[in-house]
């Protein structure tokens, strides 16, 4: 568990950097007041969750999968995580799981920034 959690750190690392690097790319290549930084990197990050997905399980490597989902995508783009839940429960046939889980995840997810916010700007005021 510790060599697991260590590999999900460094793959961390990784990804972060990765998001960094593709954010600043997609900026220069699209410049802008629309965030195509934070849109480009989640599409991104989806898609390669999905190859990864497929690719480990088909080829018995789910081994790495704390290394290269959790953690390099982790770090990447947590919306690769989120994405991949959401079709899972479609998937499974559970629409409304995955349309509750959907919803809650960005009404929530939403609220609880905007709740931060205001919080921090009456503490900070």
């Amino acid at each position: 568990m510790v060599l697991t959690t260590i590999f999900v750190a460094l793959g961390g690392a990784i990804g972060a950097a990765l998001r960094f690097l593709a954010g600043v790319a997609i900026l220069r290549l699209l410049p802008g007041n629309f965030p195509f930084g934070v849109l480009g990197v989640n599409v991104l990050g989806s898609f390669i969750m999905g190859v990864l997905a497929v690719w480990l399980y088909h080829r018995g490597l789910t081994g790495w999968q704390p290394f290269l989902m959790t953690g390099v995508l982790g770090g990447f783009t947590t919306f690769s995580a989120f994405s991949l839940e959401a079709v899972t429960l479609f998937e499974r046939g559970a629409m409304g799981q995955a349309a509750l889980y959907v919803g809650l995840s960005v009404g929530l997810s939403i609220g609880a920034l905007i709740l931060g916010v205001a919080l921090a700007r009456g503490a900070l005021a």
